[in-house]
Parts: C-alpha cells; sequence; structure tokens
C-alpha cells in the first residue's frame, strides 16, 4: 500500500512539472533599417588641385569629413590639422618633394593610407 501511495505521489508530482509553464524567450526584434549617421553627405566633393597643395587640400577635406561623421574625435582632428602645418609650410615654399613626403607621414601616423 505505501509502495502504491508513492507511486501516487511521484505520478502527480511528475503531472505537475508537466504543467508548469516557463517563461519564454522575447520575440526577435526587427533590424532597424534607419540610415546610419556615420555617413557622408551626398553632396560632399574632394577638392580639385594639383601638386602638393591640391593633396592636402584632399586630405583636410576628408578629415573635416570624418570629424562631421564622428569618425574622429575634435581632439584628433585638431591634431591632424596641427600636423599639417609642417606639409603645408613646405609645400607653400615651394618644396614639393618635402611637402608630399611629409604629408605621406602625417597620413600614416593617424592611420591613414599614404
Amino acid at each position: 500500500m505505501i509502495r502504491l501511495s508513492l507511486l501516487a505521489a511521484f505520478a502527480a508530482f511528475g503531472l505537475a512539472a508537466c504543467q508548469a509553464t516557463t517563461a519564454q524567450a522575447p520575440a526577435p526584434q526587427p533590424v532597424a533599417t534607419a540610415t546610419p549617421s556615420y555617413v557622408t553627405r551626398p553632396d560632399f566633393r574632394l577638392p580639385e588641385g594639383a601638386g602638393c597643395a591640391g593633396e592636402i587640400a584632399r586630405f583636410r577635406a576628408v578629415m573635416d569629413n570624418d570629424l562631421a561623421t564622428g569618425h574622429v574625435t575634435r581632439e584628433v582632428h585638431g591634431r591632424v590639422i596641427a600636423d599639417l602645418r609642417g606639409p603645408e609650410g613646405a609645400c607653400s615654399a615651394g618644396r614639393d618633394g618635402e611637402a608630399r613626403g611629409a604629408l605621406t607621414a602625417v597620413k600614416r601616423r593617424y592611420g591613414y593610407p599614404g
């Protein structure tokens, strides 16, 4: 008789376990389709120009765009612009090769292709 009571208790316990509710996983959220804020404006154009002056102007425009889109901080942008004074000085003095070399060094220092 004890055995039968024990068996009935286990069966009742088993049924209770089957009836227990479990927390359901939340439904997957839809993927956001909003345009990211780190996108260059569609009207952005690189400056034209030849020689070291053109190259420096284009890199300055890239840096300004990277600041505007949040790819660099204001602090990094300021350091890059300050570092461009060397290449700009060499370029304005007519030392094209020196200016281009110094510009390449600035670009590489901040992770831009030279």
